[in-house]
């Protein structure tokens, strides 16, 4: 999203000016750091939440295998 210093506030495409400007102060909008034109950050999921989301995929195939074994039993 655009982001406009003098104002400190992020503006949507709609809002702005068809030259790309903030619609209160008219100044130049720029990207934040991180974020390319199309607005999708190229930031990745940090190491400990694939951890995360591999020790609840774990934990809960092993539930599924104890709830399989109750029944069979």
């Amino acid at each position: 999203m655009p982001w406009c210093e003098a104002c400190s506030r992020f503006w949507t495409q709609p809002s702005m000016t068809p030259a790309g400007e903030c619609p209160q102060c008219g100044a130049e909008l720029k990207n934040p750091a991180g974020i390319d034109r199309v607005g999708v950050e190229d930031t990745r999921a940090p190491w400990h939440f694939k951890l995360l989301v591999a020790a609840v995929v774990l934990y809960l195939g092993w539930r599924l295998v104890q709830i399989l074994g109750w029944v069979v039993g």
